[in-house]
């Protein structure tokens, strides 16, 4: 079956209430702002998909992305790195209404959890978060002299990620930066969907050049000039 979709609906079509879904992107870069306006509009439209755990490195900022998705009622629950970023309004609210639930994770400690999940390592030891709250209940040990927290894996029902190319065969490359959590994140899924700038034949990725193999991608739309969330930020915009 071909990986390729016509729709950005149609992509997102296995998406329902109550899944975990992982967003790819560090604040905008890399954020797949096509695909997660398309689930806002979706929710508006049909009162589905509700009810997500939603796993990304901030909670959102003004009226955009997941920041979007908070405000629709649609996320039950952030597992997220920075919960406050420059305009966390829309988080802090449902936060403090009680609408919404967080599991904070220290950064490095999530993109850890996360490449675990694709790699098959059910828990592993870190010293960050020892002797803080984040730490509570949770197994530790000493090595070498030193006190160390277990963490485990972190996997999601479904990724959705933003890639500058694809090939048919859901082979991928990242602009830059926007790489960041993505390539992660498409390996500890059980279904990874993808926003592309462009998908070609295949063979028209020099193999070196390939960051996220095609074994770990589902589902690939086009979207030939994606919004950058910054941009949207400053004119104000609202999903």
């Amino acid at each position: 079956m071909s990986r390729v979709y016509s729709s950005i609906e149609d992509a997102l079509d296995c998406i329902q209430d109550g899944m975990s879904v992982m967003i790819g992107g560090f604040g905008g870069a890399g954020a797949p702002v096509e695909l997660i306006h398309a689930l806002v509009d979706r929710y508006k439209r049909t009162g589905s998909p509700g009810g997500l755990t939603v796993i990304n490195n901030n909670a959102g900022n003004g009226a955009v992305g997941i920041a979007a998705m908070i405000y629709a009622g649609m996320v039950a629950k952030m597992v997220c790195s920075f919960p406050r970023s420059s305009d966390p309004k829309a988080f802090t609210d449902a936060y403090l209404a009680g609408k919404i639930g967080l599991e904070l994770v220290p950064q490095g400690t999530l993109a850890e959890r996360i490449r675990a999940g694709g790699a098959g390592i059910p828990a592993f030891y870190t010293p960050t978060s020892y002797g803080t709250r984040i730490a509570e209940g949770k197994p530790q040990a000493e090595f070498d002299g030193r006190m160390y927290v277990q963490e485990r894996w972190l996997k999601a029902d479904v990724a959705i990620i933003k890639a500058d190319v694809a090939d048919r065969k859901g082979n991928l490359t990242y602009r830059k930066a926007a790489r960041n959590f993505s390539p992660l994140m498409a390996m500890a899924a059980k279904t990874t969907i993808v926003q592309a700038s462009r998908v070609v034949e295949p063979g028209g990725i020099d193999p070196e050049h390939v960051v996220t193999p095609g074994i770990f991608v589902n589902r690939i739309v086009e979207v030939a000039h994606p919004a950058q969330e910054e941009a949207l930020l400053r004119e104000g915009a609202k999903a």
